[in-house]
């Protein structure tokens, strides 16, 4: 199989589609629009969860797990949700199949085995989970609930790519409800740092903080906080979303609780999730026309040591000699496979494991053996050295930290270039046309200008940045007064 890969330069979406199926991260399934997760990509998506789980722990927050179906009538009780999502609904309406008269062999929905009420497959939890809630909250005693799960949603799409856009794909989704409006804007506002805090500290992939317009905030929030990352063909992608959900699920579902004066009232909630679609951000932002460029802390193998050896005995004792270092690194933390496979030369696994973007590649032959070295590749910069033996575990460890580092700023040194101040809708149009990124510009607030801005460029506001300052201006495209900058950029 050709493992060579479409540039970045020639075809962007070409080479992403080909990087994702080569490096075995996935590949499209018998069910259109839905996608099989390979081994290699689920491991990158195993390590992400291990992160997020724990950093979610550490915040107070426990998992549990709510069912898939969702009876109409409870979906339909919150409108603004119901609404937002009624286009992407897949619906169960019976529940047995029975063999066809007039088609031999064939299977036919029985008609007779038609439910009492339809279900809808979640495309999000808010509904089911707030209807249980209602069970568990009487008193101030039993707030705030703090619970996380992690799932499968449904949303049906039928313009698909993989990790970026399926119509099922895997998420984790907090659900809390509390006392207080107080308490659950700032668990809203700790969730956007707990992701961004991820994706930086462990994607490597710099986020901006932001609040989301209310044309593009969640159905049925009352504020939606989100983290925005720059892929590398200067679109933006939304990496994570928290919301405010304020007491629209409570009073939807009646979810009152006594307060310490033993007077009723509704609670307050919020809902935030990441998906598989970090996986699309993950490869968007590092990889290069080679493979992919993993961050080594979600690497599933950190180090590959490839032995180059003519015959069994020259194999057996770069085994030998290897096997305290694989001891060792693994002592450490470090994951590290040894591919001593004999179905394929150096070079093809070489080729193999820059494809699958392994930060560490140490390669061990007979001049090696005999020098006591190794050749230490790393996958970012593609440098190669020779390190003595006895310094090759502290050469690698401090290895995984640089190319760590070394990815992020080349992300952030990337965004930086690619965010640019404009104050007239010309240059507007073509920051966007010729230089892509992020475009800060002056906004007047209203739905109709975003909507008008998205209509004739096909961006829009992908937040008002948490850090922007109050700044007197004329929106870019109307002209009327506007107090702050927004982030605008086409996106995923």
């Amino acid at each position: 199989m050709s493992k060579k890969l479409t540039k970045r330069s020639e075809d962007y979406s070409k080479w992403y589609n080909e990087l994702v199926v080569k490096a075995d991260l996935a590949e499209n399934s018998g069910v259109r629009g839905c996608m099989v997760i390979k081994p290699y990509g689920y491991a990158i998506w195993e390590n992400m969860q291990a992160e997020l789980d724990r950093m979610f722990k550490e915040t107070g927050h426990e998992n549990a797990y709510f069912p898939l179906f969702v009876p109409k009538s409870l979906f339909e009780a919150e409108e603004k949700n119901a609404e937002g999502f009624a286009k992407e609904c897949a619906i169960v309406t019976h529940y047995r199949l029975k063999n066809d008269p007039d088609k031999e062999g064939k299977l036919m929905v029985d008609p007779e085995a038609k439910l009492e009420e339809e279900l809808i497959v979640r495309p999000t939890s808010e509904a089911i989970i707030w209807n249980t809630y209602k069970n568990w909250i009487q008193s101030y005693r039993d707030l705030p609930i703090m619970i996380n799960q992690w799932a499968n949603v449904v949303r049906w799409e039928m313009r698909t790519r993989l990790f970026l856009r399926t119509a099922e794909f895997l998420w984790q989704e907090g659900h809390t409800a509390h006392a207080t409006e107080r308490e659950a804007i700032e668990e809203a506002e700790q969730m956007m740092h707990v992701y961004a805090e991820f994706a930086e500290n462990f994607m490597a992939v710099p986020v901006v903080k932001g609040l989301k317009t209310e044309s593009e905030r969640f159905a049925g929030a009352v504020e939606t906080y989100c983290i925005e990352a720059l892929m590398q063909d200067g679109k933006a992608l939304q990496a994570g979303t928290s919301h405010f959900l304020g007491q629209n699920f409570a009073k939807a579902f009646d979810v009152k609780y006594a307060n310490k004066e033993g007077k009723q009232d509704y609670v307050w909630a919020t809902s935030w999730g990441v998906s598989t679609r970090l996986m699309g951000a993950l490869i968007m932002t590092h990889s290069d026309d080679n493979g992919l460029v993993l961050p080594p802390r979600l690497a599933p193998i950190q180090v590959v040591i490839v032995p180059i050896y003519k015959g069994d005995e020259q194999l057996d004792a770069i085994s030998e000699r290897v096997k305290p270092l694989i001891k060792e690194l693994r002592a450490k933390g470090i994951s590290v496979k040894f591919d001593n496979r004999d179905t394929h030369k150096p070079g093809w696994k070489f080729n193999e494991y820059e494809l699958k973007g392994v930060p560490v590649r140490l390669a061990i032959g007979k001049r090696d053996m005999e020098n006591n070295t190794f050749e230490v590749a790393r996958r970012d910069t593609l440098e190669k050295e020779i390190v003595p033996a006895d310094e090759v575990v502290d050469k690698i460890a401090a290895l995984l930290e640089d190319i760590q580092e070394n990815i992020y700023n080349n992300a952030l040194n990337y965004r930086k270039e690619h965010i640019t101040k404009v104050d007239t809708f010309e240059d507007f149009k073509e920051v966007l046309e010729v230089k892509g990124g992020f475009v800060l510009a002056h906004w007047d607030g209203t739905p109709e200008t975003e909507d008008k801005i998205k209509e004739l460029t096909k961006a829009t506001i992908r937040c008002v940045p948490l850090d922007s300052q109050e700044e007197a201006g004329t929106c870019v495209f109307s002209g009327k007064p506007s107090n702050r900058r927004v982030l605008f950029a086409k996106a995923y």
